[in-house]
């Protein structure tokens, strides 16, 4: 089944996120679109675990939202749907490897699956999910 709904992140250093997201979360850059001014990006289309994430820096000038922080997270999350709950602690370890804030540690959850959710150094909130092996 394809990924039908695709989050669209506004970031304040969209170049450094994609490199952020590149270390952390094993993305593929599919796109850039270079901003006219030469130093924002327009739009970025990366894969991340047979999904796609959209990015653009803020653009204020054209009405575009400002971007979350660390400090002010977005009130949203994206959640990353793994098969195995062995990639959930993988991945949040690379995660923070790479630059980003624990929320929650890995761990197994009532609801059946493993669990753990970040934030990154742009103010974006990851959550990491898997199903536990069925007994």
């Amino acid at each position: 089944m394809a990924q039908s709904v695709t989050p669209y992140l506004t970031i304040k250093g969209a170049a450094q996120a994609i490199t952020f997201y590149q270390k952390a979360f094993g993305a593929k850059e599919e796109t850039r679109m270079p901003a006219q001014d030469g130093k924002r990006v327009m739009h970025a289309c990366l894969q991340i675990k047979g999904g796609q994430v959209f990015l653009c820096d803020e653009f204020p000038e054209h009405g575009g939202p400002g971007a979350p922080s660390r400090d002010h997270p977005a009130p949203v999350a994206v959640a990353l749907a793994l098969t195995k709950p062995a990639e959930v602690d993988a991945i949040y370890k690379q995660a923070v490897a790479a630059g980003a804030t624990s929320v929650l540690e890995p761990s197994d959850q009532f609801w059946g699956d493993r669990f753990a959710m970040l934030t990154d150094p742009f103010g974006h909130r990851w959550m990491l999910n898997a199903p536990l092996a069925k007994a």
